[in-house]
């Protein structure tokens, strides 16, 4: 589903600001699935997850980052994680460590994998999908969707725990 039939330029798309922001994609925007709370909480959760520990990992975290991943594609994981080593910028045009996208309700497999599979071809080498619904993860980096509750980045100490992840929205929506 396009959020617009008529073709726009990568420039137009990168000086105009959308609430909430959608991905560009050979010209034409597309909307991206957001706002409901379950999303909202587990996007926040890993954001926060990976911020705790950006210091000891030498990573940062940023959520809804533009990526450009293609001359005509610009696609918006929902979170993004990357080394310390490289320079932030205000539209990611280098590879980030993770980008991780969480499941909303009305998402389906194809459109799901399209993105992934944008972000694989612009070498992300950690594809990590969530589902809050179901609180099962799959990580999709090689094209395979291999369920995981625990994932990790190979050679590193960086990793995600589902299991502990929602524990803690538990904890925190218990009050």
């Amino acid at each position: 589903m396009a959020a617009a039939a008529t073709q726009i330029s990568l420039d137009t798309y990168l000086t105009t600001s959308y609430e909430p922001d959608v991905d560009y994609v050979d010209g034409v925007l597309e909307d991206r699935n957001v706002g409901e709370y379950d999303h909202q909480a587990a996007q926040m959760a890993i954001l926060l997850w990976f911020y705790v520990h950006g210091k000891e990992w030498r990573i940062r975290s940023i959520q809804e980052q533009r990526t450009k991943v293609a001359s005509t594609k610009v696609r918006i994981p929902d979170v993004c994680v990357f080394s310390r080593d490289i320079p932030i910028e205000q539209v990611f045009t280098k590879p980030q460590l993770i980008a991780i996208e969480v499941l909303s309700p009305e998402d389906r497999h194809s459109r799901i994998d399209a993105r992934l599979s944008n972000l694989r071809s612009f070498g992300v080498p950690n594809l990590w999908v969530v589902d809050p619904a179901t609180r099962c993860g799959w990580d999709c980096s090689d094209g395979n969707w291999v369920r995981k509750e625990r994932f990790e980045v190979a050679g590193t100490p960086i990793y995600l725990s589902l299991t502990e992840l929602f524990q803690k929205i538990d904890e925190d929506n218990a009050d």
